[in-house]
């Protein structure tokens, strides 16, 4: 892999490059928070060849999210049910919009 390859790599959202105590720092949360999300099922992080956990610039959007909301005082598990719902409903909107874009002509899936 040449150096620009590399570089391109931290352009894309979902290239695993942060480590967990780096994640956990960029949010303001713990490592322990970062867990108990992945174990809710809301962000699912890469792991290294060492078997550390990796996050992408993508998941640490939604697990600021989650972490906002939590901050608020709702639970872990509803947040992170929260989180899924806005994410699919976004998800949605994208398609809807696209498929208007397009005049109806191909189906949704094919715009995905």
């Amino acid at each position: 892999m040449t150096a620009a390859e590399s570089l391109s790599r931290l352009d894309d959202d979902d290239y695993p490059a942060y480590t967990m105590g780096r994640a956990a720092e960029l949010l303001g949360t713990t490592p322990g928070f970062l867990r108990a999300i992945g174990e809710a099922r809301l962000i699912t992080p890469l792991r290294s060849e060492g078997g550390h956990r990796r996050y992408s610039r993508y998941q640490l959007r939604i697990a600021a999210r989650a972490r906002e909301l939590v901050d608020q005082g709702t639970p872990i598990e509803a947040a992170c049910r929260i989180v899924i719902l806005e994410d699919q409903l976004e998800e949605a909107q994208r398609i809807n919009a696209e498929y208007r874009r397009t005049g109806g002509s191909s189906s949704p899936s094919a715009a995905a």
